[in-house]
C-alpha cells in the first residue's frame, strides 16, 4: 500500500452487485455514480422517497435486504458511528446476511478506534472492511469525483476497487490498518471546520469596517488569505442562500470527534475548540439544518450587523 493518491479509473472492472445504505446528499450521488458505471445497485434509507428516487435513476427497486446474500460490496454512508454500528450489527444489522468475502466500505466520519472495532467484527464474519471516509461534497459525489481516504487490507482494497473506480476521482491508500483513513479524515475536518468558521469571522469582521461581503469575495480569492472553504462557502453568504449543502449540525459532531481524538492523544487543539463553540452557538440558535455558512449569523448577531438576504441579492442582480 502507498500513501500516494491512486488514480483508478483506467482499470476495467466487472459489474458488481452493490448495496448503498444511506441515500442522503452524499450517498445518493455515490449510488447514482455506481449505477452510471454499470453496477447493479440496491439502496436503503430511512426515507423511502430516496430509495424510489434511486430506482428512477436506474437503481434496483427491490429492498436491499433481499439482495444482501448476493452483494459483492456494501457502501455505508450514514451519519456517524452509532448509525454505522446499527446498520451493520444492530438488531436488523445486515452484516450477518452478507456472504463471506463481501467488502464493507464505511464512509462515515468516525474515530479511528471505532473503525478498528468494526474491522474486527467484520473479519469475524468473514467480511472485508475498508475504512473509507469521503471528502468533496454532494456535487462531486454525484459526479463520481470524490476523494476517499482509505485504509484496509490488500484484499479489502482489491474487492472494493470497482466501487472506488466509480465513486472517486482520487483514492488515498493510507495503509493496511483500519483507522488510518479515519485519522486522516479527522485532520481534514479540523481544517475544514476551522476554515468555515474563520471565513464567517473574516466576512463579518470586514463588514464592521465598511467592507461589503461582495467586495471581500472579489478580493480574497486572489490573495494569500483564501482557502477552498472560503471560495466555496462565502458565495452562500453573499447570496443570502443557506440551503444546506453541508449543514451546521455536521460540525459539532465532526469537530467533537477531532477533540475526542486529541484528548486521547493528550494533544491541545485550542483553535478547533474555538471553532466548535461557534457551530454549537449556531445550532443552539436554531440554525442546525441550515448550510454551515450560516455560522456567520452568530457573528453578525453578536456584532449587530445584517447579512445579505435573498431579496437584496435579487435586487442587485436586476441592477
Amino acid at each position: 500500500m502507498t500513501d500516494q493518491p491512486q488514480q483508478s479509473r483506467e482499470f476495467a472492472s466487472v459489474n458488481k452487485n452493490i448495496g448503498v445504505i444511506g441515500l442522503g446528499s452524499m450517498g445518493f450521488g455515490m449510488a447514482t455514480s455506481l449505477v452510471r458505471a454499470g453496477h447493479r445497485v440496491w439502496g436503503a434509507d430511512v426515507n423511502a422517497e430516496r430509495v424510489e428516487a434511486l430506482a428512477l435513476k436506474g437503481g434496483n427497486p427491490a429492498p436491499l435486504p433481499e439482495a444482501a446474500h448476493d452483494l459483492d460490496i456494501l457502501v455505508v454512508v450514514v451519519l456517524n458511528a452509532d448509525q454505522t454500528r446499527e446498520v451493520l450489527f444492530g438488531k436488523t444489522g445486515i452484516a450477518g446476511q452478507l456472504k463471506p468475502g463481501t467488502v464493507v466500505i464505511s464512509c462515515a466520519t468516525v474515530a479511528p478506534e471505532f473503525a478498528r472495532e468494526m474491522a474486527e467484527l467484520c473479519a469475524a464474519k468473514g467480511l472485508h472492511y475498508l475504512d473509507a471516509p469521503i471528502s468533496g461534497g454532494s456535487v462531486k459525489a454525484a459526479e463520481g469525483r470524490l476523494s476517499i481516504m482509505a485504509s484496509g487490507t490488500p484484499e479489502a482494497f482489491s474487492t472494493a476497487q470497482p466501487a472506488l473506480n466509480a465513486m472517486a476521482e482520487t483514492v488515498f491508500e493510507l495503509g493496511e490498518t483500519p483507522g488510518s483513513g479515519s485519522a486522516m479524515k479527522a485532520v481534514n475536518q479540523l481544517l475544514a471546520g476551522v476554515h468555515i468558521a474563520t471565513m464567517a469571522e473574516a466576512i463579518t469582521f470586514g463588514m464592521t469596517q465598511g467592507i461589503t461581503p461582495e467586495q471581500i469575495l472579489d478580493v480574497i480569492p486572489k490573495c494569500a488569505g483564501t482557502s477552498w472553504m472560503f471560495e466555496n462557502r462565502a458565495p452562500h453568504i453573499v447570496a443570502g442562500d443557506y440551503t444546506p449543502h453541508s449543514s451546521v449540525n455536521i460540525w459539532p459532531k465532526d469537530l467533537g470527534i477531532v477533540l475526542d481524538i486529541a484528548r486521547s492523544a493528550r494533544f491541545s487543539a485550542p483553535v478547533t475548540a474555538a471553532a466548535l463553540q461557534q457551530f454549537l452557538a449556531a445550532a443552539g440558535s436554531g440554525l442546525g439544518h441550515e448550510d454551515d455558512a450560516a455560522v456567520a449569523k452568530v457573528y453578525a448577531r453578536n456584532a449587530g450587523i445584517s447579512l445579505p438576504d435573498p431579496s437584496s441579492a435579487q435586487t442587485r442582480e436586476r441592477e
